[in-house]
């Protein structure tokens, strides 16, 4: 099937579609974001540490312009001595590095988040695709990229002939003050530039990022069909949902049904609802439903009690208050505890009848349910 055409791409992408671009490493990115936060990160670093980075650069730098005249004509305290002076000039410089690393990993974790994806690094032929690479670079971003490229350019070229054209005079003047006095002053002046420049990254960043994330999400675009096709995915079909649903069911229904035959007790409406009962005093504090149901969930529960010799009892409001406020697995509500314990005694007396034999017990009659227990159902 041929792609689908970016003029049909007209729905915003979805959580799920972005999700799956920041695993692919696809988010939204400023070269001049990060410019800007490595540039303002170092001139601050250079203003707090100018002082400190003056002073240690002159020491240095006295050090290593001053030694014996033996030292000259001998090859390995030469090198001892550059040795020396490196390692003093790369831990000068470390902390206002480390300033500048700190700054370009923030500049992406602001705008994209942090995300880490090997996916990347992968290989993919289209990438080499000579005819791809002449249409990216002839595309739209193409051309953004280069007006953006010859605009920061042109900034921050003026700027920095700003800077140098108004302290071009006092720069040549260091160069015939003392060490103590110059290399501060220098570092003074090489934040002034930065800080020109910066000012114009900023311009330049503050039309970036937005451009930046509107061609992010312009390029995660979707068509209606690639929505619904997710939604779909997601939420599944509703056809198997159904008949998941229907199974489901129907094992709870099997589940509930294998409980009646240990249940004490089936109270009956007679013929539209059966609820099971079943009552450990060693272990529960209140009679429990066992299984409920109503029409042929009903019957099934009556015939198989029936069949497994658990008593049945009609009493309409009785049944209906328990179908209508018990679920399965839970005790009897307390305001039903009076009516069920008449049940109890009656299933602890028809038992003991069954098994000493003597006068048969009568069931319970007109069991009384508080008002508003009975949804009043009729049979």
């Amino acid at each position: 099937m041929a792609e689908e055409s970016d003029l049909e791409k007209t729905e915003q992408a979805t959580p799920r579609r972005i999700e799956q671009a920041r695993e692919e490493g696809q988010v939204p990115q400023s070269r001049e974001l990060s410019t800007f936060f490595v540039l303002i990160s170092g001139a601050t670093g250079l203003w707090l540490m100018s002082g400190w980075l003056g002073q240690r650069l002159t020491d240095t730098l006295r050090h290593g312009f001053s030694f014996e005249r033996a030292r000259a004509f001998d090859t390995a305290l030469m090198l001892d001595t550059f040795e020396t002076v490196f390692t003093e000039v790369l831990l000068t410089i470390v902390p206002l590095f480390a300033v500048l690393l700190v700054a370009a990993l923030a500049a992406p974790i602001s705008l994209g988040g942090f995300v880490f994806s090997t996916k990347v690094l992968s290989i993919r032929p289209e990438r080499m695709n000579p005819l791809k690479g002449l249409g990216r670079m002839f595309s739209v971003h193409g051309l953004a990229e280069l007006v953006k490229s010859v605009l920061k350019a042109l900034v921050i070229g003026v700027l920095a002939v700003i800077a140098v054209w108004r302290e071009r005079e006092h720069v040549f003047a260091l160069m015939l003050q003392p060490l103590e006095y110059a290399i501060p002053e220098f570092f003074q002046t090489l934040l002034f530039a930065a800080m020109l420049i910066i000012f114009g990254l900023a311009l330049i960043a503050l039309i970036d990022v937005p451009f930046q994330l509107w061609q992010y999400h312009r390029r995660l675009r979707m068509t209606r069909d690639e929505v619904k096709r997710e939604h779909k995915e997601q939420e599944g079909d509703p056809h198997v949902k159904a008949r998941i649903r229907s199974l489901q069911r129907e094992m709870a229904r099997r589940r509930m049904m294998a409980e009646v035959p240990k249940a004490d007790v089936v109270v009956t409406n007679p013929t539209h609802f059966s609820v099971a009962l079943k009552y450990d005093s060693g272990r529960m504090g209140a009679p429990v439903v066992v299984a409920k149901g109503r029409g042929e969930v009903a019957l099934k529960i009556r015939e198989l009690a029936a069949e497994h010799k658990v008593p049945l009892l009609e009493a309409p409001p009785l049944a209906r208050a328990l179908y209508a406020h018990c679920e399965l697995g839970e005790s009897i509500p307390a305001q039903l505890y009076t009516a069920v314990a008449e049940v109890m005694a009656y299933v602890y007396q028809l038992n003991a009848w069954l098994s000493r034999g003597g006068r048969k017990p009568l069931a319970p009659r007109d069991l009384a349910v508080p008002e508003g227990m009975d949804p009043g159902v009729a049979e």
